[in-house]
């Protein structure tokens, strides 16, 4: 494999890995738009969930960003 294409975009900026938690699994996600990413790798949950693959590196997952509920103490 040429070394130009292992190298492509090698230089380009990437958008900032995320921490997301469903179903109790946190993972590290590297998103690919606004409701989806890639898993890069599991940072808390049950010990069998390592055997699910759908939580194994690499699994697309859908998301929904979710916003927090606003207090009484804010100001906008």
């Amino acid at each position: 494999m040429p070394i130009e294409l292992v190298l492509s975009g090698v230089d380009q900026p990437r958008q900032a890995d995320m921490e997301i938690e469903i179903d109790g699994v946190l993972m590290q996600v590297a998103p690919l738009n606004a409701t989806s990413g890639t898993i890069v790798r599991l940072l808390r949950c049950p010990l069998q969930a390592y055997l699910n693959p759908a939580y194994a590196p690499g699994q697309l997952i859908q998301y929904h960003p979710a916003i927090p509920p606003r207090t009484n103490w804010d100001t906008r």
